[in-house]
Order: C-alpha cells, then sequence, then structure tokens
C-alpha cells in the first residue's frame, strides 16, 4: 500500500510528483464536445462542397465553350446552373450552422430544420450532377489531318 502511494506520489528524494492518468482529449472516457463535433463535419461538408462548385465550373465553362451547337448544350447550362445555385444556397447555409452554438437549446430546432434542409439539397445536387454527368461533359477529340 506504501509503495503505491509512494508511486503516485513520486520518488520522495526528488521530489517530482507522478499523477495517475487521467482522462484528456485523446482518451475514449472523455464526453464529446457536440459543438466541435458538429462544426467540423459542417466543415468537411463545405470543404466537399467547394470542390463539387469546382468542378461544376470547370464543366460549365467547357459547355460555354462548346457553344449552341454541343447536342445537349441547353439541358447541361440548367442542370450546372440549377448544381451551382443549390451549392452556394448549401455553402451559406452550412456558415450559419457552424456560426451557431449547438450546446444552446434555444437553437435546436434552428439548427434541426437546416441540417435537414442542407442534407435535402445535396441530395438534390448529387441526382443533378449524375444527370450532368449521364449528359457527358467532354470536348470531342480533334481530328489530326
Amino acid at each position: 500500500m506504501e509503495t503505491e502511494a509512494m508511486e503516485l506520489n513520486g520518488d520522495a528524494n526528488r521530489g517530482d510528483v507522478v499523477e495517475p492518468p487521467g482522462p484528456n482529449r485523446f482518451s475514449r472516457n472523455t464526453p464529446i464536445n457536440m459543438n466541435h463535433y458538429a462544426n467540423k463535419k459542417s466543415a468537411a461538408e463545405s470543404m466537399l462542397d467547394i470542390a463539387l462548385l469546382m468542378a461544376n465550373a470547370s464543366q460549365l465553362k467547357t459547355i460555354v465553350e462548346l457553344g449552341p451547337g454541343f447536342s445537349f448544350y441547353i439541358p447541361l447550362l440548367t442542370l450546372i446552373s440549377i448544381s451551382l445555385i443549390l451549392q452556394i444556397i448549401v455553402g451559406v447555409l452550412l456558415i450559419f450552422i457552424v456560426k451557431w452554438n449547438l450546446n444552446d437549446r434555444s437553437k435546436h430546432f434552428i439548427l434541426n430544420l437546416l441540417e435537414n434542409i442542407v442534407t435535402a439539397l445535396v441530395f438534390i445536387i448529387v441526382v443533378v450532377n449524375i444527370f450532368i454527368t449521364a449528359f457527358g461533359v467532354q470536348k470531342p477529340e480533334e481530328k489530326k489531318v
């Protein structure tokens, strides 16, 4: 029993104190900070939204370069525009979600509503982008003469 106390209190000759291991931020026993978790999740969603936004902007550039002579010009222009607009809306909503404190119970209803709206809009964006991919946005290869 005395040896356990000496081990916890440190070596009496050196005067250092060794404390028992306790919970730290990497421990599995600490409670999760839901606000921090939600902010990280929203930031990750925002980064994915930015990546898709850049891809759609590139597709839009290709479509505009191909011009009205491209067989799916109008449908692709419409779908890409819809996708871009929805992505901007999702980005703005994610900014609001990150700014509000999840620990404030008075904000739970609005945060839940915004999360549901963002999820629905992301689903619509995915479906729209599936159609964009189905129509194809590739530049035709130039023929070598």
